[in-house]
């Protein structure tokens, strides 16, 4: 976004190494360095600017495509010998890149820690600072245990090549070490109503994210159920702040996204892209290309369509929630005829071809580069909370309560454009479900609602219906679908029990004799 909290590729934090666990980072030390507020908030930009990846393993690119392979969509003409199929091993790239990239992440964070007490500023910009600090360390950790599961624990900066190889701590530990992090962080952190954007992470940003945080604790593979109190605690907190709201249009939000407006009401907290790798600053993303409506123009916005949406998905949304539906999943393709490149819609039997369409390019304003855009991206919106409420309401009370009732209603009247405080029929969730009649809906809703926002994979593992969801949408997919996309069938055919957790890189193990592998790998 142009606004910004420019995430600046600062030398200070520039680790050189590829392991951060173990080798010893070339730059100024920071004893040395942070001397002002400025060097301060130099340090806590290179904290998230992890969170980007230039080569697209985070936010940019990987978080929401390659890396959370689900049941929302498939990717174009991709069958064998992919990471995009679930055929890969410990040594994949991307894999090893992403440890990497998350393990710097918490490594500039414990610099930073370290130091911001030595530095003789107001206390309350340090603690500001330091409780920023703190979530993201925070949030490092929770990406990799949710992703990798059990791993390494470090909690102070890497100082020497000599330092230590740590083994895995154990996962209820390193969600324990998150949740330190983050309830510290927020006692520190601002409002939201302090930003003029939602770039850094605010007091409801923290509130909201222990909130998935303890969704994923109560799920699997922890299952410690006493959490989903917790959640529903901090979804109630960031609800009764008053600080948030839902945006009566839907698709705006994503609009806002393209056209780089901020909205802090909806959007809780977004990862800032900037640019479109034009010039010096490399901080651009690939929203709207990797997740895009296909299309060859390069001033409309060009996508080569790599995601296409599965029917399973296209059919969640039945034959009422049709605007949701096709904002979500795009009806039409961009083509080029007799040299003007026009909208073409698709046919109404024609789903397999169709794109995720949440982040048009076509809205995007000013310059206009072939594969990146500044498109922000939302890793947690206010009707992501609303629907946590839910389900811990129901987790909680062993059943849909009038309050759980009410969050998921919200939800969905905002998707039929109706009143969000009036009843009504079209859209509202059938009366006297019990309690699993009501999980059921809301795994439905979160599908429908955040479709393509990177979270259904983490959705489906806390569950524990990851590898039956996938193995079932792969004999969907063979029985029914049109003979030129019987291979979108292969990601759900290879998924196995293995797949619930990435596996540990080979470089890591190769190196660290005291770190063993994930099951199956």
């Amino acid at each position: 976004m142009k606004t910004k909290i420019l995430i600046l590729l600062i030398g200070i934090m520039m680790a050189s190494c590829s392991k951060l666990l173990d080798k010893d980072p070339d730059f100024v030390t920071p004893e040395t360095y942070y001397k002002t507020e400025e060097d301060l908030k130099s340090g806590l930009n290179g904290v998230y600017n992890r969170l980007i990846d230039q080569n697209g393993r985070m936010y940019g690119r990987g978080l929401f495509s390659y890396f959370v392979v689900s049941d929302e969509a498939f990717f174009k003409s991709i069958s064998i010998n992919n990471i995009r199929v679930m055929v890969m091993d410990a040594s994949h790239l991307d894999i090893g890149r992403l440890w990497e990239t998350l393990y710097e992440g918490v490594n500039r964070a414990n610099l930073l820690l370290e130091q911001v007490d030595q530095v003789n500023i107001d206390q309350s910009k340090k603690d500001v600072i330091k409780g920023e600090a703190l979530f993201l360390r925070g949030y490092y950790y929770y990406l990799l245990a949710d992703i990798f599961g059990p791993v390494p624990l470090k909690l102070n900066a890497t100082t020497s090549p000599n330092d230590p190889y740590l083994p895995r701590a154990p996962l209820a530990e390193v969600y324990a070490a998150v949740v330190k992090d983050m309830q510290q962080a927020e006692l520190l952190v601002s409002d939201i109503d302090q930003f003029s954007f939602n770039e850094r992470i605010s007091k409801t940003g923290v509130q909201a994210i222990l909130a998935r945080v303890f969704l994923k604790m109560a799920g699997a593979p922890l299952k410690d159920v006493s959490k989903y109190k917790d959640a529903l605690d901090y979804a109630n907190k960031v609800i009764t702040s008053n600080k948030h709201a839902l945006n009566l249009n839907y698709k705006q939000i994503f609009i806002n996204h393209t056209q780089d407006i901020n909205e802090k009401k909806e959007c809780i907290w977004e990862i800032g892209m900037y640019g479109n790798k034009v010039g010096t600053v490399d901080l651009a993303g690939s929203m709207g290309v990797e997740n895009g409506i296909e299309c060859p123009s390069e001033a409309i916005g060009y996508s080569g369509g790599a995601m296409k949406t599965t029917a399973k998905l296209y059919q969640l949304f039945g034959t009422a929630d049709t605007a949701r539906r096709n904002w979500s999943i795009a009806p039409y393709r961009f083509v080029t005829t007799s040299g003007n490149t026009v909208k073409s819609n698709w046919t109404a039997t024609q789903i397999y071809d169709r794109n995720p369409g949440k982040w048009r390019r076509e809205y995007e304003t000013g310059s206009k580069a072939r594969s990146y855009t500044s498109t922000n991206f939302p890793v947690i919106r206010y009707s992501d909370v609303l629907l946590m409420k839910a389900e811990a309401e129901n987790e909680v009370n062993s059943g849909p309560t009038a309050a759980a009732y009410d969050a998921i209603n919200k939800v969905r009247r905002r998707a039929f454009n109706k009143p969000l405080d009036k009843a009504d029929a079209l859209c509202d969730v059938p009366a006297g479900l019990n309690k699993i009649g009501f999980l059921t809906f809301i795994q439905d809703e979160r599908a429908r609602e955040l479709c393509f926002e990177g979270i259904r994979k983490h959705d489906l593992i806390r569950w524990d219906i990851y590898v039956k969801t996938m193995n079932d949408l792969g004999e969907s997919i063979t029985a029914t679908s049109p003979s030129a996309y019987k291979y979108a069938a292969n990601a759900g055919k290879n998924t196995t029990d293995r797949d619930v957790l990435f596996p540990i890189p080979t470089t890591e193990i190769t190196v660290n004799k005291l770190i063993k592998q994930n099951y199956g790998w």
